[in-house]
């Protein structure tokens, strides 16, 4: 069986699907799987041993992106899958999928779009609390011959495979600022793509001076994407004040690629962050978590992996209007981040540090 999974954009969302081809092979032990993601997110599944080919395209725009599917689209039809699943269910992914001529197709109930597919899965327009994990694996299960089961995130984890380079890149410069392997290092990701899930920065500063300040040997490590490279050394700048002689406690491992990030968060002993893309990486490791969600619900996008690593899912609940389609802040205050307090922040913290695997 030749079976090709479609899924676009954000790092996070193809974090989500890591389980899938490892389910697919489980079920359909022959199966050749293809996978097609964009190139910002493609580091995530390059070496993931379920996949047997990966096809990478660009994000182009305007009359570029016409040629370049319609030259992608050809590739695909002429490798003649059996089964296509649309994980995006966008415009682009559904013609793409269409494109291919595979005679199962598969792909949410969109309206307009729903034709395009052979066998489509209804998808409700409300968020819902519902894992997004549980969400795209509806789509498999509409795979003729599937007995794979429902998802568990113990056997079904999500996963991001090492990469030995990244590992000796972030090994040399972590020697390079003085950090051991007696230091206990904390990833602290600080920015997010989309504004309605940034945790103010003076809450970033308070939590992780107070975090540096508690021990000797913590070092931490703030990363931001680069929109927010301004943001991240503000933080930096104003930590190190606060935290005077001790300011060496922060240190900068510079610019880092995400196989780099994902290699920083597995060697560290905490991560925190936003509901973002590294959250999701840091997911794929053995690394405790701190996640900070506004407007999201950690029911749909919490850490999706062995459940006795410690993580850490802070919300403002009783809020109407949260969640919320992050367009508009309703309020006007972003108050389902704005009093989320540091010292919650720094408690969960410190009882994910006490675990040790």
């Amino acid at each position: 069986m030749n079976i090709l999974l479609i899924r676009l954009r954000l790092i996070g969302d193809v974090v989500f699907t890591t389980p899938i081809p490892r389910a697919l092979k489980r079920t359909f032990p022959d199966a050749r799987i293809s996978y097609l993601v964009e190139d910002s997110a493609a580091p995530v599944v390059a070496h993931n041993p379920h996949i047997d080919d990966l096809i990478i395209v660009t994000r182009a725009r305007g009359w570029r992106r016409v040629v370049a599917d319609a030259k992608l689209a050809a590739r695909l039809r002429a490798r003649g899958y059996d089964v296509v699943v649309d994980l995006h269910g966008g415009p682009r992914s559904s013609w793409l999928a269409l494109a291919t001529g595979a005679r199962q197709r598969i792909g949410y109930d969109v309206k307009g779009r729903s034709w395009m597919y052979t066998r489509t899965v209804g998808r409700p327009r409300e968020l819902r609390a519902r894992h997004s994990v549980v969400n795209q694996w509806d789509l498999i299960e509409a795979i003729e011959g599937w007995s794979g089961g429902r998802p568990d995130p113990l056997r079904d984890a999500v996963e991001m495979a090492p990469d030995a380079a990244a590992e000796r890149t972030v090994a040399d410069r972590l020697a390079q600022q003085g950090v051991e392997a007696s230091h206990e290092l904390i990833v602290a990701h600080v920015s997010a793509g989309n504004p309605f899930r940034r945790w103010p920065e003076p809450a970033f500063t308070r939590a992780l001076t107070a975090l540096a300040g508690a021990s000797p040997r913590r070092r931490i490590v703030i990363s931001s994407g680069p929109s927010d490279r301004d943001a991240a050394a503000r933080i930096a700048a104003d930590t190190r004040a606060a935290l005077g002689s001790a300011a060496d406690r922060i240190v900068d491992c510079g610019e880092l690629a995400l196989a780099e990030l994902r290699a920083l968060i597995a060697r560290s002993r905490l991560f925190i962050g936003g509901d973002t893309g590294p959250l999701h990486i840091a997911a794929t490791t053995a690394t405790p978590i701190v996640g900070l969600y506004g407007p999201t619900l950690p029911a749909r996008s919490a850490p999706w992996r062995n459940p006795a690593i410690p993580t850490e899912s802070l919300e403002i609940s009783g809020l109407s209007c949260r969640p919320c389609e992050q367009r508009v802040c309703a309020p006007g205050d972003f108050r389902c981040l704005t009093t989320l307090q540091p010292d919650e922040v720094v408690s969960a913290a410190e009882r994910a540090l006490r675990w040790s695997a």
